[in-house]
């Protein structure tokens, strides 16, 4: 039986990073966010190279659930990087048939990188909101949600991807702290607008946390998201 992860993150996190991670074990296949052009489509949302992105994936997410994350691999693991924001108007019974996993960042990090590309930033886009709910719909039903703060992960790569791997069932492999520079063929028509900096990494790596403001008409953007990241906060694994 396939083991099919959902990594629902929000823009500008190292969710990148994560998928290139996985890309590294011998057992997986991994995807980038198969749901995008479903995403443009349905919410009309203007983004760099948004033409490209409807024409490369099939823009019905129905499908694209039966087809692709729900589909045959030639793996024993699927990895589906997904951003949270773009899972809008889907029946959402196939997450039963997958593991989800939150990966969260700091609304004021996420707001001022996303705003570089898409200036008219809201909450709805930093995808916590979305993040929430599935956190809301994984307690209802009485299972641990599986929440991953992307400060944590690059404090403390191989000690986060341990505790991941182990809650989800897998071997840890060493080969996930590391991989080659340049862009994966897997990645996205979207990568060069969006992946430069993780095309030039080779693993995660810890930096000295951003401490740019949020322009001054975002900072209400920042306020509202606040306390949806703290809430996810709360269940944050860790290592």
């Amino acid at each position: 039986m396939t083991l099919r992860i959902n990594c629902w993150s929000g823009p500008r996190n190292v969710s990148t990073s994560f998928m290139y991670a996985f890309r590294q074990r011998a057992d997986t296949t991994v995807f980038d966010e198969p749901i995008y052009a479903h995403y443009l489509r349905v919410t009309g949302r203007e983004h760099p190279g948004r033409d490209e992105v409807l024409a490369s994936q099939d823009p019905d997410g129905e499908a694209v659930v039966r087809d692709v994350i729900l589909g045959d691999h030639p793996t024993p693991v699927a990895f589906f990087k997904q951003m949270a924001q773009h899972f809008v108007d889907l029946d959402r019974d196939f997450l039963g048939d997958c593991r989800n996993l939150l990966l969260i960042r700091d609304p004021e990090r996420v707001v001022t990188s996303f705003a570089r590309n898409v200036p008219d930033v809201d909450v709805a886009d930093t995808g916590l909101p979305i993040q929430v709910d599935l956190l809301d719909a994984s307690l209802a039903a009485g299972d641990r949600p599986l929440v991953v703060d992307s400060a944590d992960l690059l404090a403390t790569p191989e000690a986060m991807l341990r505790r991941v791997c182990h809650d989800l069932g897998l071997d840890f492999d060493p080969a996930m702290l590391s991989w080659p520079a340049g862009p994966k063929p897997e990645d996205g028509v979207w990568a060069p607008h969006w992946y430069a900096s993780t095309h030039r990494s080779t693993g995660f790596e810890a930096s000295v946390p951003s401490t740019e403001p949020a322009p001054d008409h975002l900072r209400p953007v920042v306020e509202r998201a606040r306390p949806l990241y703290e809430r996810l906060l709360e269940f944050a694994v860790t290592a």
